[in-house]
């Protein structure tokens, strides 16, 4: 039997109604533009609030797997589009408990390896659900 890759029920139970009670706006998989390479962006969600539009993407990682090596290219993607300036902000999202570098990419650690990685906000996800709670994002 496959791995379980799926983040939607987490996503809408979680991160959702703090979008919510934070008081953003929002749209969820949304084609914000061109992944490095060519291919649709597809983000979890888009927020909305005072002005501001935050790309937010999520990747679960419930046991060892292969989310822990499409962190890195994301974040260059997500980074982007937040260079393009259609977007003010961008989260990338970690949330389970199969990641082994989930503390090394929360650091800030990737800045010292990836060009604009500074543009992207690696978050654990019970972070992120408070910022969002606060309307803090």
């Amino acid at each position: 039997m496959g791995r379980d890759t799926r983040t939607g029920g987490v996503f809408e139970a979680m991160v959702l109604p703090a979008l919510e009670r934070g008081g953003y706006a929002y749209k969820t998989q949304v084609v914000v533009g061109k992944r490095l390479g060519g291919s649709k962006h597809k983000v979890d969600a888009v927020a909305e609030k005072g002005g501001e539009r935050i790309i937010i993407s999520l990747k679960w990682q419930q046991v060892g797997g292969t989310a822990e090596q499409k962190v890195p290219f994301e974040v260059m993607c997500l980074a982007g589009e937040v260079k393009s300036k259609a977007f003010n902000k961008a989260y990338l999202v970690l949330g389970g408990e199969g990641w082994t570098l989930r503390d090394f990419y929360t650091s800030g650690e990737l800045v010292k390896h990836l060009i604009d990685a500074a543009l992207v906000n690696v978050v654990k996800l019970e972070g992120f659900v408070a910022l969002a709670n606060k309307g803090k994002l």
